[in-house]
């Protein structure tokens, strides 16, 4: 069953123009109430995913830096007593990377927090400005080393392929940051979600996004400048040393067990798939009613599971197994991959395969949803 847990705190001090995560503002918010009710759906999906010690837990949002130390131990503490810390668990909390945070990572840190991701998205004053965020560059730079102090692994964000941004400008700014001597990075072309406001602003004419051929060329530098540092991608927008990536997030990309409580957080436990009331109201509301937050709990076809599995193993440097996958889901490997479309990617560069793994190389990763969308049968992916 689940061996990681994720805990959505939904609120923000401000709705960024690119988010399209699920994060509120309120001009207050109940923590009392809040604990409970957190608390009550952590017991409940614990009764149904329990049964192993968790390998990791993640503090997601939002912004979960602005949770009180107290509430996040009272978590952990729960969370230890229903299933148990394995030895070495990764306990991961993401933050915006203000001075008013800051000042909670020793408390957070004696809570149990041992990783720390903070939303740093660029380093300097204009792209902070664009993107919407409330905290400056020299904020940000001094968070990040109040947040290394405190807590033994770190990792930033930063948000790239901005209207304009040039090869040196990126250049710049990406030697900079694996100056700092993080573990792990994550770098996100800036993307234009649909109903954030960024949308309606390419839409209004305010701006123009970055065309592909300059973003494929930041890309390549990106992965090349990364593993030239000893933290190369491990997926495609993910950077780490050795041993140092997010266990939790390959927990999602292996497609094993985790279960997800808070408002729209999703969990997959047994086959199953369960999603949570978005909206923080009407999850308070169905947690007092039901005593869970559950919005749907359904079960998964195996087909929709297999597909599932090849569409988020593909996007890691490893690929996937498909030998194990197809034990796994009792489906023929020409099933999970079209073996002839392989082929044909294989000899464009765009694809590998050795033993029994298959994946998607560094070149095919600028084309990685064109690919998915081809090498992992339609009737797999519709079913």
């Amino acid at each position: 069953m689940a061996r990681a847990l994720y805990i959505h705190w939904p609120f923000c001090l401000a709705k960024c123009p690119y988010c399209d995560f699920n994060s509120h503002v309120r001009d207050s918010v109940d923590f009392s109430a809040w604990q409970q009710a957190l608390l009550a759906d952590l017991r409940h999906e614990a009764e149904a995913a329990g049964g192993e010690p968790l390998d990791s837990v993640f503090f997601g949002g939002g912004t979960p830096s602005l949770m009180p130390p107290a509430l996040v131990g009272a978590l952990l503490d729960e969370a230890e007593r229903l299933w148990g810390f394995a030895e070495g668990i990764e306990i991961t909390l993401e933050g915006n990377p203000s001075s008013v945070e800051a000042a909670n990572y020793a408390a957070l840190a004696a809570a149990g927090i041992n990783r720390a991701s903070l939303g740093l998205q660029a380093l300097d004053d204009r792209a902070l400005r664009f993107l919407g965020r409330l905290h400056d560059a020299r904020e940000g730079l001094m968070a990040l080393e109040v947040a290394q102090q405190h807590f033994a692994r770190v990792s930033f964000d930063l948000i790239y392929a901005l209207p304009g941004q040039s090869i040196k400008q990126w250049e710049q700014q990406l030697g900079q940051a694996l100056g700092y001597g993080t573990g792990h990075l994550s770098l996100y072309q800036l993307t234009i979600e649909p109903g954030t406001k960024f949308a309606t602003m390419v839409r209004q004419g305010d701006f123009k996004p970055l065309d592909e051929d300059a973003s494929a060329d930041l890309f390549t530098l990106t992965r090349e400048m990364t593993a030239a540092a000893g933290l190369p991608a491990y997926e495609i927008s993910n950077h780490a040393r050795p041993g140092e990536e997010s266990r939790h997030n390959l927990t999602y990309w292996r497609y094993q067990d985790y279960a997800g409580i808070g408002p729209g957080a999703h969990g997959r436990r047994g086959g199953m798939a369960t999603v949570r009331h978005k909206k923080p109201e009407n999850w308070l509301a169905a947690v007092a009613d039901n005593g869970n937050g559950l919005s749907e709990e359904c079960a998964l076809a195996v087909p929709e599971q297999a597909s599932e599995a090849m569409l988020m193993g593909l996007r890691l440097d490893e690929g996937i197994d498909l030998a194990a996958l197809s034990a796994r889901f009792g489906l023929a490997p020409n099933m999970l991959c079209d073996p002839d479309k392989l082929a044909f990617y294989i000899a464009q560069g765009l694809a590998w395969q050795s033993g029994a793994r298959t994946g998607i190389s560094g070149e095919g990763m600028l084309l990685l949803d064109g690919l998915l969308g081809e090498l992992v049968p339609k009737g797999l992916v519709s079913a």
